[in-house]
Parts: structure tokens; C-alpha cells; sequence
């Protein structure tokens, strides 16, 4: 009886073996293979169709037959995704500027099989990448854009607006938004002082006239005039500035998504007119924390001024310290009579350039130190005649590099200046005799772009250099007033 069962469940095992070799038999369907397409970026200018094309391979079977495409494009500031069907992608991209995710998403119609292929689309304009320029043509403000290839488009915002902007321009501000601030979309802010006619926002990626600059207040004041608009890099289209001689900041207490953040609410408070040669000074308290201040120039009694990172006036409350000051020195509370020319202060030694009453140019000197509210001090170290008072003009235009050495314009020429050892050195590069009208140092001092009517020049100017000509950009229209590099 135990042979028996023995046998019977061999014949079962044996059975089930058998049945399982069929398993072997089992063929996996093909699958498609799409090339050139996952994670890549596709470049789309708007405005422009865009193709999507991918290489597809399928063994053994048609992929156009065979197979069913599906593309799906995310537009994540306005949380949805548009899905568009076929093989290629075909379509006018009106999506925007800016990266997209998107997804291809391919089904075997023979079995239901799919399979999802990730990648990116930028969409770019052909204002993209160059240099947006404002200039002045006879009285008349505009804007030419300058290609990476150096061809020129001039009378830009005539010709896409159709409209004129206004006069006395002052400068352009690029306001580009960080990626936490996905609605807040890119600008150009042409900005001028033209009592009839306000400023001019523009879209960062079109050109296209988008607002008047009153709509980046939350309540406008009646007159706007210009001094001048800086930005917080870390903050993206945050930016302060002084209008109407008043200190502005744009405001943080919004979210960085909604529309209102970086708008400009109320002046700071206080009895001053902001000369808009001030900086905001990032620094380190007693703590090792990073703090901010304002620090500037009250031309309404030429005193040296202060305002908290709030953007709270502090005016002269601080402390001065004389215990490094030269004989020559001067009263930080009250400079004498006179007009601030330049001054780009900074944390540690500073200077100032003022035009004293009898037309001499005076430099001064000294440090500060304000990072902590408590110990908050002035030191004021000397006031002597500038070395080079005498090429100073009207229109002399100044740039100063991160280790205080400062370039000026006089006339067609531009100068060096070095107030350690008030070493005074003429530039090499120079334009055809005709008047700088626009200085810009790079970020890392080695570059000075100069403007003249109808031209840029690229200067070298690190170390060791004496301004030679690294690049000449002519066909401009007007005389260049400011420029914006997109990249």
C-alpha cells in the first residue's frame, strides 16, 4: 500500500513538471525604443512651430501602426498640463518662456502596454539672450537689441508697441524672477523722468509693453521721478530704489508666488532727500548672522544717513568715531555745502566725491561699521581735493570695483583711479573722440563697458591691463544711456 501512494504522487509530480515546461515557451512582447528623447531639453521659440520628431524603432511590428503617442506638456504656474495626440508633435508654441516638464507617452495598441518617456521644453524667444540697450537719438528715447551674432535691431520698442516711450531716460532694471517665484513673470523697466509720460514696464521675454511703472506700487504717488533702482540678487524681482528722493523697497511679507510680491508700498518714513548714490550693505553681527543696512546721503543738509534692514530711517544716530581721523578730516553730520557727485559706500573703507560750493571736487573718506544697532559707528578718516578735480564735468560718469578702485569719464576718456596712492591713469581705449555717455564694470572688475553715441566698447581692465579694446559693438542708434545682458 506505501509503493502505492509512493507512485501515485510521482505521477502527480511528474504531471505538474511537465505542465510547467510549457512555461518556458512564453515570449515577451517587443518594446519600442524611442531615441534622442529622454531627459534631453527641446529648444521652442514661441510664436514659432515646434516638431518633435524622435527616431522610434519597434521589432517586429510598425510603430506607426502599431503604436498610439501622447504628449503631455505641465504649465505649473497655472497647475494644469495640456495633452496633445500623434507622431510627431507638431504645434505653435504659446506656452511661454522658460522650462517645462513634459512626458511622452506611448501605447502598444496590441497588447496595452505603455511606456513614458521624460523630458524637458524651453521655450526661448528671440529675445532670449543678447543685450537690450537704451540710448537717446536727437531728444528721442529707445531701446535696440543687440543679437549674440552683434547684429543689431534698432528702434525696437517703436516697432513692436508702435508707440514712443518717454523722454530724459535714466536706466533700465531687469527684474527677473528666482525659480521659487514661478508667477511672477520676467521685466524690463525703461525707466525716465518725463513729466508728461510715465515709465515703461516691458515682458522680460517679448519686449512687448506690459504696464505702466505706477503699477508696481501699491499706491503710486502722485509724481514719480527717478533717482535710481537697484536689485537683491538673492531676491530675484525684489528690488529698492529712491523716488522722489525717498528710499523704496519692495515688499517681502507676500508670498513669493502671488503678484504682489517685490511691489514697492510706502517710502521710508523720515525728515531726508536720498541722494541715489547709496547702497545696501550686507554684513555679519556680533553673532556671526548675516545683517543688512542702508547707507546713503541726505542731500537736504549733506549729512551721512542710515536706515535699517526694515528700511527704517535711522538718519545720523550712529556713533562717530574720530580715533582714526586725519587732521584733514570732516563733521559726517554735516559735510559742508556742496553736492554729492559719487559715493558707493561698503562695509569697511568707503568714499565720496561732493562738488564743494566753490566747484572743487573734495574726496573723503572713512569706514563704517553698522551692522549691529547698538555699536552702530562712522569713522571718518580725511577730506582732501580729488587728484583729479579738474577732468570732473557735468556728465563725468563713475563706476568704483569691489576693492575701491574707481574709473571715471571725462569727456571721451576714462580714467582710473586708485585713492590709496591716488594713482591717476588714462584708459587706452577710446572712441572715435566722442563722449562717454554710460560706464558699467563687470562683477569681477576685469571688464568696463563704456557707451558712446552709436557704439559700446569692451575694456579690459584686469590686472595689469590699461583698458585695451576687447570688443567694439557699433550700429546703435542714439547714445547709449544703460544696458541689460540676457544669457
Amino acid at each position: 500500500m506505501k509503493q502505492i501512494f509512493i507512485f501515485i504522487i510521482a505521477i502527480l509530480m511528474f504531471g505538474a513538471c511537465k505542465k510547467d515546461l510549457g512555461n518556458y515557451d512564453y515570449h515577451p512582447p517587443s518594446e519600442p525604443t524611442i531615441y534622442n528623447l529622454k531627459d534631453t531639453i527641446i529648444n521652442a521659440v514661441v510664436g514659432d512651430t515646434l516638431t518633435i520628431n524622435p527616431k522610434v524603432t519597434f521589432p517586429d511590428a510598425d510603430p506607426i501602426k502599431d503604436l498610439s503617442f501622447n504628449w503631455e506638456i505641465e504649465i505649473a504656474e497655472e497647475l494644469r498640463s495640456i495633452t496633445l495626440s500623434g507622431y510627431p508633435l507638431k504645434m505653435l508654441y504659446n506656452l511661454g518662456t522658460g522650462e517645462r516638464r513634459a512626458k511622452l507617452h506611448v501605447t502598444d495598441k496590441r497588447n496595452g502596454l505603455k511606456y513614458t518617456i521624460p523630458f524637458k521644453i524651453k521655450g526661448t524667444t528671440q529675445f532670449t539672450a543678447g543685450t537690450i540697450v537704451l540710448t537717446v537719438d536727437n531728444g528721442v528715447t529707445k531701446l535696440a537689441f543687440i543679437r549674440p551674432d552683434k547684429s543689431v535691431i534698432n528702434n525696437l520698442y517703436e516697432g513692436l508697441n508702435g508707440k514712443v516711450l518717454p523722454t530724459n531716460p535714466v536706466q533700465l532694471y531687469h527684474a527677473k524672477p528666482l525659480p521659487y517665484q514661478p508667477n511672477n513673470k520676467e521685466e524690463i523697466w525703461v525707466l525716465c523722468n518725463d513729466p508728461a509720460k510715465e515709465s515703461t514696464i516691458l515682458d522680460g521675454a517679448t519686449l512687448l509693453y506690459r504696464n505702466p511703472f505706477s503699477t508696481q506700487f501699491f499706491k503710486a504717488p502722485q509724481t514719480i521721478n527717478i533717482g535710481r533702482i537697484e536689485g537683491i540678487e538673492e531676491m530675484g524681482i525684489v528690488a529698492h530704489g529712491t523716488v522722489n528722493d525717498k528710499l523704496y523697497r519692495g515688499t517681502l511679507s507676500t508670498a513669493p508666488f502671488v503678484p504682489d510680491y517685490g511691489k514697492f508700498a510706502n517710502s521710508a518714513d523720515g525728515d531726508y532727500l536720498l541722494s541715489p548714490y547709496y547702497a545696501m550693505i550686507i554684513g555679519k553681527n556680533n553673532q556671526g548672522q548675516t545683517s543688512s543696512f542702508y547707507f546713503g546721503f541726505n542731500t537736504k543738509d549733506n549729512s551721512f544717513v542710515s536706515f535699517d534692514a526694515g528700511g527704517v530711517y535711522r538718519g545720523s544716530d550712529y556713533i562717530v568715531d574720530n580715533s582714526i581721523s586725519q587732521p584733514n578730516s570732516f563733521n559726517p553730520r554735516s559735510a559742508g555745502q556742496g553736492q554729492l557727485i559719487y559715493m558707493k559706500p561698503s562695509s569697511g573703507t568707503s568714499y565720496a566725491f561732493i562738488k564743494d560750493e566753490s566747484g572743487i571736487v573734495q574726496e573723503l573718506s572713512f569706514r563704517i561699521a553698522m551692522e549691529n544697532y547698538a555699536t552702530r559707528t562712522l569713522s571718518p578718516i580725511y577730506k582732501r581735493v580729488f587728484k583729479g578735480n579738474s577732468l570732473v564735468n557735468a556728465d563725468t560718469k563713475w563706476q568704483r570695483s569691489a576693492v575701491n578702485v574707481f574709473y571715471f569719464s571725462a569727456n571721451d576718456k576714462i580714467y582710473k583711479y586708485n585713492p590709496v596712492n591716488e594713482d591717476l591713469i588714462l584708459l587706452e581705449g577710446t572712441y572715435s573722440g566722442k563722449k562717454v555717455t554710460m560706464l558699467k564694470l563687470s562683477a569681477d572688475g576685469t571688464r568696463l563697458t563704456a557707451g558712446y553715441e552709436g557704439a559700446i566698447l569692451t575694456l579690459d581692465v584686469s590686472v595689469g591691463k590699461n583698458g585695451n579694446i576687447l570688443q567694439t559693438q557699433t550700429g546703435i542708434q542714439g547714445a547709449v544711456i544703460d544696458q541689460v545682458i540676457k544669457n
